[in-house]
């Protein structure tokens, strides 16, 4: 291998099988990923993982995943750190990347290969910042209460509204995944705002945090977060929602690393006031 070349790379689909040795990968670089996420990923869009294998052995990764007929995103984009520097991770990204077909595509991009992007067509829409803190110990509001079935159906209608895409099929494992914990406030019979928890490789992420106002969010985040009161969290806030990054900084939060979210063209009109929380920096 160490005499490997860009054409000796074998790219396939990627199936749910092929999937923990990304996810270490994405384990070494720091990424904290949720530990049940894979069934959620995969249900979206069964057809948008890819994986590089020289002589049989995995060497490179990269998801493309498509929600309906005009948005896909672009995440998982791994090489292994000693084959690094050789063309592997471009061939992977030019192959995978003929799936998302005529879409526009987002993608949330670390630092380092954010210039790579702009090169392949990609512009920056918002940095996001990875905030990690201590979970309050507030015990959660009355009015915010776990998901319940009957919530589902209005919950995946407000999720849309706060997305560039419709995404059904993945909110139907999102919500309900094991270890995944869904609050839901409602006024009335309006929701106001949902989010999710779910165990990490290293503390838990709370992903997506969605509300009407600040008011909701903190509510939302409140009962999120007091299960694990005393545990580190992690949640990812768009810097272009300031009572996001304030909410975050209230509770004694801090960010510890910046990915940029960038679009190749775009995306229909979503509430992006109401986006406190992103769900997940893989799939958007």
């Amino acid at each position: 291998m160490a005499s490997s070349a860009p054409e000796d790379l074998v790219i396939t689909q990627a199936g749910v099988d092929d999937w923990p040795v990304v996810r270490g990968w994405a384990v070494d670089e720091g990424w904290n990923p949720g530990l049940a996420d894979s069934a959620a990923f995969f249900a979206q869009d069964p057809e948008g993982f890819f994986i590089g294998r020289i002589d049989g052995e995995p060497v490179s990764a990269i998801s493309v995943v498509t929600y309906g007929s005009d948005y896909a995103f672009l995440g998982w984009y791994l090489v292994r750190p000693d084959l690094r520097g050789r063309g592997f991770g471009l061939t992977t990204w030019k192959t995978a990347l003929a799936h998302a077909e005529n879409r526009t595509v987002g993608l949330d991009g670390v630092v380092a290969q954010q210039d790579n992007y702009r090169r392949s067509g990609f512009e920056l829409a918002h940095r996001t910042f990875r905030y990690i803190g201590t979970a309050p110990s507030a015990s959660a509001p009355a009015d915010v209460r776990a998901l319940r079935p009957e919530d589902v159906e209005d919950v995946i209608a407000y999720d849309g509204a706060c997305t560039p895409a419709d995404r059904p099929r993945f909110l139907a494992q999102w919500l309900t995944g094991p270890g995944h914990e869904a609050v839901v406030r409602r006024v009335g019979d309006r929701v106001t705002g949902y989010g999710v928890i779910r165990p990490g490789h290293d503390c838990p992420r709370i992903g997506p945090l969605f509300a009407d106002t600040p008011e909701d969010a903190r509510a939302v985040f409140a009962a999120l977060t007091a299960e694990v009161a005393g545990r580190e969290v992690a949640i990812d806030v768009p810097e272009n929602n300031p009572a996001g990054v304030a909410l975050a900084e209230e509770a004694g939060f801090s960010p510890s690393f910046e990915t940029a979210r960038m679009y190749t063209g775009p995306v229909r009109p979503f509430a992006r006031e109401r986006v406190f929380g992103v769900t997940t920096l893989e799939l958007g």
